[in-house]
């Protein structure tokens, strides 16, 4: 462990360093912080540092960097995250109050933490799998043709159209919409299945294939792969860090293309609590030289997704993390109203 006087000097490196872009030396770091001792004692704290792993020498100058073990040190000892001023949460909530609809919010709330951090912001979609059913709602299109909408808790509407194998009448169709809302509205989607089985033996014979086959759209779009849906912005914010990667930005860049890499970046919806994987903690090559701090978001206790930014390990964490956690709560308050 090391002791607080190195952590001090460590927390003072990290800081210049995000600050200024430029390596920082013990002259520098006595005369800008009151770490209450020599240069030269402030010196050996530094090559101790160095012996340890947590800074390093860039070049033959004088100054040193924080690696990622420096980095990951850092934020773990953080006291606090930094508060957001009361004119940029007032900015945050009228910006998102004003959103129309769930795509909306994640297309603002995209816009907002990408403006906010100057990073790569990442937002999911709420998941369909961790939501309950707010409203059923069929229309009929055509004497045997209907459409589904089903309407989240979390906002999210999925529409699908139905073919039914035989002509469904009006005072039927309003029938197995009320049925079908009062046994489901209100209850998780791992539920619906088993509430709804025996809802066909219920109907007229000459309606039962309607019924049917209703359902099983039904349960399709619960059950559908295509609910893991990101949104990202930001992206040319990287190009003010083009220094800070090593070779070139293009991994980068290539690895923020792919989806399932960007879902398994932001973690488990279910874990609400904020992560910060740093550097080469990240399993993807091509971000070995970002940072990722995610937090999951919910209309209740439980998050239905995350959202986080993407930028270089030199960031600004405790402001990061700060804004990430602020716009996490306003969009799980507006979920919980919508």
């Amino acid at each position: 462990m090391l002791s607080e006087r190195r952590l001090e000097v460590l927390r003072a490196i990290v800081q210049d360093y995000v600050g200024t872009e430029e390596p920082v030396g013990s002259k520098a770091l006595t005369e800008r912080h009151q770490l209450g001792v020599s240069p030269a004692t402030v010196r050996n704290d530094m090559a101790a540092l160095e012996d340890e792993g947590f800074i390093a020498q860039p070049h033959t100058s004088a100054g040193r960097i924080p690696t990622d073990k420096g980095y990951r040190l850092f934020v773990d000892r953080l006291a606090g995250v930094k508060p957001l001023s009361t004119p940029e949460r007032r900015a945050i909530q009228n910006f998102l109050d004003a959103s129309l609809d769930l795509d909306d919010v994640v297309a603002r709330t995209v816009r907002l933490l990408a403006q906010l951090t100057r990073q790569v912001a990442v937002v999911q979609y709420p998941s369909l799998t961790r939501s309950t059913v707010r409203h059923v709602e069929l229309l009929s299109l055509a004497p045997a043709r209907l459409m589904l909408v089903l309407i989240t808790d979390t906002g999210r509407v999925e529409q699908r159209m139905i073919d039914c194998p035989a002509p469904f009448g009006e005072t039927s169709l309003a029938d197995l919409r009320a049925r079908l809302n009062s046994r489901v509205v209100g209850r998780r989607f791992a539920d619906v299945p088993q509430l709804v089985q025996e809802l066909p033996e219920s109907f007229e014979p000459e309606d039962r294939g309607t019924v049917a086959t209703v359902l099983a759209t039904l349960l399709e779009t619960l059950v559908e792969e295509t609910e893991e849906r990101l949104m990202i912005g930001g992206t040319a914010n990287l190009t003010r860090f083009g220094h800070d990667f090593p070779l070139t930005i293009r991994p980068v860049l290539e690895a923020l293309e792919e989806q399932v890499v960007l879902l398994k970046l932001l973690g488990e919806a279910t874990e609400s609590g904020m992560t910060v994987r740093i550097g080469h903690e990240n399993a993807h090559e091509g971000l070995s030289s970002t940072s990722v701090v995610a937090v999951g978001y919910g209309s209740g206790d439980e998050a239905v997704a995350k959202l986080g930014v993407v930028g270089p390990t030199r960031m600004d964490y405790p402001g990061t993390m700060g804004a990430v956690r602020a716009v996490a709560r306003y969009v799980g308050q507006i979920l919980a109203e919508s």
